[in-house]
């Protein structure tokens, strides 16, 4: 077994660890906008996967269609989020935007 099938194996197993953890916070927590919270663990783990992948493979034709994967992911992870979170809220209140009636503390600067 070589160092770079160690390094590989090891980064595969992080990122399926931290998938695993995103995906357990996902079922235990029981308001979605706590669970929206847990998008950034299964981020840094498909990065994670994905590092393995060029480790294992170099940048060949599959190590680069991995960084791929996991730069789309990083970039459209954010924006999913913030839809989801847009959609409960207008499931809770019927619409995105604060009530007249809502209480909200703003810190300013």
């Amino acid at each position: 077994m070589t160092a770079r099938h160690v390094v590989a194996e090891m980064l595969v197993w992080i990122g399926v660890a931290l998938i695993l953890i995103a995906c357990v916070g996902m079922v235990i927590l029981r308001s979605a906008y706590d669970r929206l919270h847990f998008s950034s663990p299964a981020i840094l783990g498909v990065m994670f996967v994905a590092a393995s992948v060029v480790v294992k493979e170099s940048f060949s034709l599959i190590g680069n269609k991995s960084i791929l994967i996991a730069v789309l992911v990083l970039l459209g992870s954010p924006l999913i989020t913030q839809a989801s979170g847009r959609v409960a809220r207008i499931r809770e209140w019927g619409d995105w935007r604060l009530a007249d009636d809502e209480k909200v503390e703003v810190e300013e600067r």
